[in-house]
């Protein structure tokens, strides 16, 4: 009985620092954060309890609007092209075909090894309308130059950033669930007269839709929570990104440069309900499709 009971209590005691830190760092602040947003700091009365009055004016604050919708366009455009090419990639190193495999796998990774800070900076002075590469070059060619910087451009500017930082990162994690597939079923499928193309669509594909819809997951929350890049480009270009362009940035300019910490908490925790709500949306869609 000593014995079992040891392994009984062996399981919290692993579990217990996971917990701790999952309660200091996560949902401490959470908590903290939501204390902030039910009140207000006026000149007169000081901090007061506002109840969800914050929320309310969240919800027409057309800053924050605006700043959700520029973010969900990103998402459309950005997130399909990017899961693409990590898909096409995945498969082409998937195959065999292609010489010196490795090298090509790294190559694609690296650009995620790279600090999403200092992706920005480079991309910023590539995009450059004075002295940048391209900028140059078009001089000597005598051609107009891209305005990669101006209103109808940067948001493809900055999906192209993004999308050059984490086609390797969900690359890695296609081709890793593609390496779990039996051989088998590749030597039935060649048996049956099935060439390369023919099992890519009815093998691969198929057995890749939980690695797709756990990269589309995460690119959910990563294209709402868009911050490095608008944040860093905002510098070169400040009549085209506000401090309002995506959520998270107003966030953040609330709380550190309006000194609005309280109103910043309710953007911030609207900001992870739209999260949670297209988490949510994308999960249920995949079901009924595998079920339909």
């Amino acid at each position: 009985m000593t014995g079992t009971r040891r392994h009984r209590a062996a399981g919290p005691l692993f579990v217990a620092p996971f917990l701790t830190l999952f309660l200091l760092l996560f949902l401490t602040p959470l908590g903290y954060a939501a204390y902030l947003s039910l009140f207000q700091s006026r000149l007169i009365g000081g901090t007061v309890f506002v109840g969800l009055d914050n929320y309310t004016q969240a919800l027409g604050d057309p800053q924050l609007l605006h700043g959700l919708g520029r973010v969900a366009l990103f998402f459309v455009i950005q997130v399909p092209v990017m899961l693409l090419l990590a898909l096409l990639f995945a498969l082409a190193l998937d195959s065999g075909l292609l010489r010196l495999a490795r090298v090509i796998r790294l190559g694609i990774f690296v650009p995620y090894a790279v600090p999403s800070v200092v992706a920005a900076l480079m991309w910023g002075y590539l995009y450059g309308p004075d002295f940048g590469p391209f900028a140059q070059l078009s001089r000597k060619l005598d051609l107009p130059a891209p305005h990669f910087l101006s209103d109808g451009w940067m948001l493809g500017s900055l999906a192209n950033i993004v999308t050059w930082e984490f086609v390797g990162y969900n690359m890695i994690i296609l081709y890793a669930a593609l390496r779990t597939i039996p051989h088998e079923l590749y030597e039935a499928a060649a048996v049956d007269g099935a060439g390369a193309w023919r099992i890519a669509w009815s093998i691969k594909l198929p057995a890749l839709r939980p690695a797709l819809l756990l990269t589309l997951l995460f690119s959910v929350i990563g294209s709402f929570q868009l911050f490095n890049e608008p944040n860093l480009l905002m510098k070169i270009a400040p009549d085209v990104i506000t401090s309002s362009y995506t959520a998270n940035l107003y966030a953040y300019s609330l709380a550190f440069t309006g000194q609005q910490v309280n109103y910043a908490a309710t953007v911030s925790f609207l900001l992870g309900l739209v999260i949670v709500v297209a988490s949510y949306a994308v999960l249920l869609t995949a079901n009924r499709r595998r079920t339909a």
